[in-house]
């Protein structure tokens, strides 16, 4: 059985806990590809999974973090016919994709952005198909409606401002730190919501009255805020819990504003919603990261041998965007 190398989770805990060392990778099956990772970009999730908090689905490394990758694809298995050894490719993963090597289905892989470097392509897959598939597919956001977003310079949020933005949409993003929404502002536009105290719904009905969506990834924190925020028929997506788990749910203002609440996650999906997903984006979304319409937004590229630091300023919530750790 091949070997790659790979980041190895030594035991739950802190930074410190993660190691470079070796995983076997099988040989692709029916269907299936291999492919040589270049790089892969950091997720939460990352960092949940290193302390004991997020365990990796059957059948994925349980030691071995990683829900993304870029790449080009090394072997076949039987039966491939939609790409060739060689192909740049970049997708979601369900763990394991901070190694330098990966076995998935071909209808999971999407092909990179014509011209665009692998370590930049890294930065794609996990945020764009999160926020793709929670502001298209689930939350059915269209032109001329308001979205919130929350987090918005992270990953998805970044993701989501640009998608919402080029389907002409109306949004708002909210951040506890000023210097954040600035550099927002650069990617489209953006109302701005400095959350302080935890406090965001007065901010956004001033603005631009109630929201037809939003797209949460605090949580329990923000749950009550957010039921404020939204309007009549509004749609809530929650795709995170950096603010907890459990919240008191307001049922007379969920009743009578008739709300619908959705919660939304990649990692466990069977293959036919993932490759379904893939599909889609490929033919949608790709095309738009082709004609400049939209970016990868990455904050830093640094070797895979400092993944503890990055995981360090993750933390830390210094990141804007995406950390890319890159195989050297």
């Amino acid at each position: 059985m091949p070997t790659a190398r790979a980041v190895r989770i030594r035991e739950p805990g802190g930074p410190e806990v993660l190691e470079l060392g070796t995983l076997e990778v099988p040989e692709p099956g029916p269907g299936q590809v291999s492919v040589d990772v270049v790089a892969s970009a950091l997720n939460r999730a990352d960092l949940l999974q290193r302390m004991g908090r997020y365990p990796a689905p059957p059948g994925v490394p349980a030691d071995v973090p990683g829900l993304e990758y870029a790449g080009r694809v090394a072997t076949l298995g039987p039966g491939v016919r939609s790409f060739a050894v060689g192909d740049p490719v970049m997708g979601i993963i369900a763990g394991g994709g901070q190694a330098t090597r990966a076995v998935v289905h071909e209808r999971e892989l999407i092909p990179v952005p014509e011209g665009m470097p692998l370590a930049q392509a890294a930065a794609i897959p996990e945020a764009f198909l999160t926020a793709y598939d929670a502001l298209f597919l689930q939350a059915e956001l269209t032109a001329g409606e308001r979205v919130l977003i929350h987090a918005v310079a992270s990953g998805v949020g970044t993701a989501a401002l640009q998608l919402a933005a080029v389907a002409g949409a109306r949004v708002l993003g909210t951040s506890r730190t000023p210097a954040k929404l600035e550099r927002c502002a650069e990617l489209a536009s953006v109302s701005a919501i400095h959350v302080q105290e935890g406090r965001f719904a007065d901010a956004v009905i001033e603005e631009t009255g109630r929201a037809e969506v939003i797209l949460d990834l605090i949580g329990a924190a923000y749950l009550e805020e957010n039921l404020r925020a939204l309007g009549t028929l509004g749609r809530l997506v929650v795709i995170g819990l950096m603010g907890g788990a459990k919240a008191t749910l307001p049922m007379g203002r969920l009743l009578v504003g008739r709300h619908r609440i959705m919660g939304s996650v990649l990692r466990a999906r069977p293959l036919e919603e993932k490759a379904a997903l893939a599909a889609v984006f490929a033919s949608r979304v790709v095309p738009l990261f082709e004609t400049g319409a939209l970016k990868p937004v990455v904050d830093r590229v640094v070797p895979m041998e400092e993944v503890a630091d990055a995981h360090a300023a993750m933390e830390r919530n210094e990141t804007f965007g995406k950390w890319v750790l890159r195989w050297s």
